[in-house]
């Protein structure tokens, strides 16, 4: 189902559109086309996150079923050297950069402001801009690659094969404009969390009150802003060599080749946890929720996030043993690479525990987390490994590190946000994913990816180099490659069945209360899918899991406007109430800045000066943008004179 179709299948008709406009007032968007495209609603954005995220996601699975296709058998002629470079770093740049940090994050968008009981996502209008700059730079990429200039020199794209010596024409070029690109809107939305959690939470809502989900969004959000400028700056430098002549990573001209590495993991091994801090968020919920009683040691998991977040940006070398780096700095970050397994142990026993002293539910959210679990340790035991020197240089760039990448990545990221799919579907559309349908999609999943890359373990350990696009039959390589092809394609019919389930599900599926888990976090306290502004009136929380206990619903806010929208701002430790602010409301101009933004960027791929002359048409639809209206205005000077 197409990005488009979802989002179509989800929308409210145009009389219910009417009827929301008349009771919630400026929260409720206008109706039609240009109603849909100037939302600022956090709800709406977030599936359109969640929705696009998924759809590169498919694209990616796509190109990797074709990389599956072509290794599948020896001396295969089916795609050449050159379409192979492109299709395998399409396939990581999509599923690095576009689905799995945007899909984490979109989840935030969706979920945080509902389960802090905020009525919208702070700085809304700036979420709406991340969207677009988000989908437009993602589209950027397959474009490239239909016009036979996609990115050619991996991922990762090294230098000096992505600098001018080498990467010739305007394949990396694309590149490095796409990434600096697409990590604006992962700054944007970073932003917006963070400021959502520590001023829009409900009164009594203390930072030791807030669901581990949104503990897990705030620390990856601050990893973000830490994280994402180094790959920025990377990849801004890369593109001045290549564009304007300089010589930041031009050895011959004072440069450094492997500062380019270090710039790129300092960002690269931090975003390892931005998809996997988000996916141990999902595992607290669904844990807390089916094994029916909080999550075990709330305290030792806030810190065990917190710890992984700082340690994560201590790692970064150890993707760069087989490099010049001396010795001595090499044995610090094995002992930090090993040192982090504490904190996500921590969390797995806490884990444990809750299952084994609560009434489980078993139902395919919790699958999810179980298979998580088993692929999570396998992929943990191989870091392990890889982070000792000298096993790290016999088996670098083999086939044992793609199958670690994706035990840690799939087992860590895509396990459970499949999990967090099937618990919180309900509440998005007010319909049950069917049970039986899940359950077939788990197992054919879980048994699928491991057939798949559980053997590449072994193909690495018999010497297999990765990033080759075929190899001698004499390498006795050929029946493990095609092992994993066969698992490549149940992980396949596992995703199409996934899709037919959610389909089916829109139209025919069981409806769903309010509740249908029995769970005890504020998303839950509203009507399934929630109305425009989420909470009428806002709510007052005095406990951890307010549904659950007896006064956790402390009371509800009364006298906030809904026309103008207003929010109750509150303190960051406590959540006590601070003083009333008017929000923005729904407008056209944050789509035309990221149309504007996005002509700067593609045409700055072909010159330099269009940075200059295409910050003008940015400057104007951004001014406009916060230019207030005299009827904003009215309304704003109204609301100042209610006491």
């Amino acid at each position: 189902m197409t990005t488009e179709a979802l989002a179509g299948a989800l929308a409210p008709e145009p009389h219910a559109e009417r009827v929301a406009a008349h009771r919630y007032g400026g929260w409720a968007d206008k109706p039609g086309i240009l109603g849909a495209l100037a939302t600022v609603d956090h709800k709406r954005v977030g599936l359109r996150f969640v929705a696009t995220a998924f759809v590169f996601f498919v694209l990616g699975g796509a190109l990797a079923g074709l990389m599956r296709l072509q290794l599948s058998r020896p001396d295969n002629t089916l795609i050449g050297p050159d379409l192979y470079n492109q299709l395998f770093t399409v396939h990581g740049t999509t599923m690095m950069f576009i689905f799995a940090v945007p899909i984490m994050q979109a989840m935030g968008v969706y979920f945080v402001p509902l389960m802090v009981g905020a009525r919208n996502i702070a700085f809304p209008r700036l979420n709406a801009y991340a969207y677009w700059v988000y989908l437009f730079g993602g589209a950027m990429l397959f474009v490239a690659l239909a016009l036979n200039i996609g990115p050619d020199a991996g991922w990762f794209s090294y230098t000096p094969l992505a600098g001018p010596q080498y990467g010739v024409g305007k394949r990396s070029d694309f590149w490095a404009q796409l990434i600096t690109f697409t990590e604006v809107s992962g700054l944007l939305v970073a932003v917006s969390i963070i400021t959502t959690i520590f001023k829009l939470r409900a009164p009594g809502m203390t930072l030791n009150r807030m669901p581990l989900f949104v503990w897990a969004l705030l620390v990856t959000s601050f990893m973000i802003l830490f994280a994402l400028p180094s790959v920025m700056m990377a990849s801004t430098a890369l593109i001045l060599d290549r564009l304007v002549g300089t010589h930041f990573f031009n050895q011959a001209e004072g440069g450094d080749a492997l500062l380019w590495q270090h710039l790129f993991w300092f960002f690269g091994h931090p975003e390892v946890y931005f998809i996997f801090l988000p996916g141990l968020g999902f595992v607290s919920t669904i844990i807390g929720t089916l094994s029916r009683r909080p999550v075990y040691g709330y305290v030792a998991v806030v810190l065990s996030l917190i710890a992984t977040g700082f340690l994560s940006f201590g790692l970064w070398v150890h993707h760069m043993f087989a490099t010049n780096v001396p010795e001595l700095g090499k044995s610090f970050f094995t002992a930090a690479s090993m040192v982090i397994a504490i904190p996500t142990a921590t969390q797995l026993f806490c884990w444990i525990a809750t299952l084994w002293t609560g009434r489980i539910v078993l139902k395919t959210p919790l699958l999810f987390v179980l298979g998580f679990f088993f692929i999570l340790v396998l992929g943990g035991l191989t870091g392990i490994m890889l982070a000792a020197v000298p096993l790290d240089l016999q088996i670098h760039d083999t086939f044992f590190v793609v199958a670690h990448l994706h035990y840690v990545l799939i087992g860590g990221g895509v396990f459970p946000l499949f999990g967090a799919f099937y618990y919180w579907f309900p509440k998005v559309t007010g319909r049950m994913l069917d049970e039986t349908l899940g359950r077939w999609n788990f197992w054919l999943f879980f048994i699928g990816f491991n057939v798949a890359f559980f053997p590449m373990h072994i193909l690495g350990l018999q010497g297999m180099p990765r990033r080759v696009y075929t190899y001698a039959a004499e390498t006795g390589w050929g029946t493990l490659n095609l092992i994993s092809s066969i698992g490549a394609v149940m992980v396949v019919a596992s995703v199409l069945l996934f899709i037919v389930n959610v389909a089916r599900s829109l139209r025919h599926g069981t409806a769903a209360s309010a509740n249908p888990w029995g769970a005890s976090t504020l998303e839950w306290a509203t009507p399934s899918p929630p109305p425009p502004g989420n909470f009428h009136p806002a709510l007052a929380v005095e406990g951890r899991e307010p549904l659950w206990e007896e006064q956790g619903v402390a009371g509800r806010v009364e006298g906030l406007s809904n026309d103008p929208p207003e929010v109750l701002v509150t303190t960051l430790l406590d959540a006590t109430p601070h003083h009333r602010m008017a929000f923005p409301t729904a407008t056209i101009w944050p789509l035309l800045a990221a149309i504007a933004t996005t002509v700067m960027f593609v045409s700055s791929i072909f010159t330099p000066w269009a940075v200059i002359w295409g910050s003008i048409p940015v400057a104007i639809a951004l001014i406009v943008w916060f230019w207030p209206s005299k009827e904003e205005t009215a309304k704003h000077r109204r609301l100042e004179r209610v006491p």
